[in-house]
């Protein structure tokens, strides 16, 4: 975080500490004013009351601490409002209570919460000026490149269409220009049109998950009915049971850049008459910790997990992935 780059000098008149001793052992409490100047603004008349019957001196310490504390954190980061703050607290406290060490220890703990607080909000909001600059800065580079994307797909340079809509979507990504479900759909349409090809699991692959013949599963279903109480971007497309195996075709949505997907081997699934089958093999996606790559938000992952045969006579299921939001439950099978 950059200081000194809203106010030019900060005068802090130090808080002055009297202890007046009186015939009848009172003792009182005085502070000066604490004035902070800034440019045309002044900020001050800030006085702490007075306490009577002072029964701990390291009380009237801690509050002239804070005081000063706080009109040092003035002068380095400059926000008021932790002056105005920390002397509150300060005033608020009990005068006559026995102060503790607990107190102690809350007093101190709120007043530098309150300071952190005050830091992260200059950040944030310094980092949100920063951002936004940025923004500007690089929204003709983005307006460039959509322009030159659509001109090279209307002359059907698929290769060259695709390489501009990744860079205007990368930009997109962080700066939040348009709709970025468009441009993740028109890269993927481009991935087919350019011939883009990639081995192993990808999204590049998702064809190959549909299967050519489905005759030899007893019972098959697509869109399959089931409930799924956790908040998912994954469904599933298709149910397929046989005497050999269970096949359960899913598909993701990437909700960022880059976003990395895999299967825990612990997955099952269980159905209502027999106990737990285990995971088998997978097809387009990996085994944790393996990854597969979703470049773009919005993308789709079509994958499959194979499992052991569920009885015959089970009507649904449940597919468990163990700490994740994969719990989906009675998925119908009959």
């Amino acid at each position: 975080m950059k200081f000194f780059d809203t106010y030019h000098v900060v005068f802090v008149y130090a808080a002055k500490l009297q202890l007046l001793e009186e015939k009848k052992k009172k003792t009182f409490l005085f502070c000066t004013r604490i004035n902070i100047f800034y440019p045309k603004k002044t900020i001050a008349s800030h006085a702490i009351s007075r306490s009577k019957e002072q029964k701990n001196k390291f009380y009237l310490v801690l509050c002239s601490f804070i005081r000063i504390f706080a009109a040092y954190f003035g002068f380095v980061i400059m926000r008021k409002n932790v002056i105005i703050l920390a002397l509150g607290l300060a005033a608020v406290m009990p005068a006559k209570a026995q102060w503790t060490h607990y107190d102690t220890q809350s007093t101190i703990s709120g007043v530098f919460g309150a300071i952190n607080h005050t830091i992260e909000s200059a950040e944030r909001k310094k980092q949100m000026e920063i951002h936004a600059k940025e923004k500007a800065e690089y929204e003709q580079s983005f307006k460039d490149a959509m322009e030159s994307a659509k001109d090279y797909e209307g002359g059907e340079y698929w290769e060259d269409a695709l390489n501009k809509y990744e860079e205007a979507a990368k930009l997109n990504c962080n700066y939040g220009y348009t709709d970025q479900q468009q441009i993740s759909r028109k890269i993927s349409e481009l991935y087919v049109k350019a011939g883009r090809t990639e081995d192993g699991p990808s999204i590049l692959n998702n064809a190959k998950v549909t299967l050519p013949d489905y005759s030899k599963y007893r019972y098959v279903r697509e869109n399959p009915v089931y409930v799924n109480k956790k908040n998912t971007n994954t469904k599933i497309l298709r149910v397929a049971c046989s005497d050999t195996e269970t096949r359960l075709e899913m598909e993701v949505e990437a909700g960022g850049v880059n976003s990395r997907w895999n299967v825990k081997g612990q997955a099952y699934i269980k159905g209502n008459k027999g106990g737990k089958k285990q995971l088998v093999s997978v097809e387009n996606i990996v085994m944790a910790p393996a990854t597969v790559k979703i470049p773009w938000p919005y993308q789709k992952l079509r994958f499959a997990l194979i499992f052991e045969a569920l009885p015959e006579e089970a009507k649904e299921f449940d597919f468990i992935e163990p700490s994740t939001s994969w719990q989906f439950k009675d998925i119908k099978c009959k």
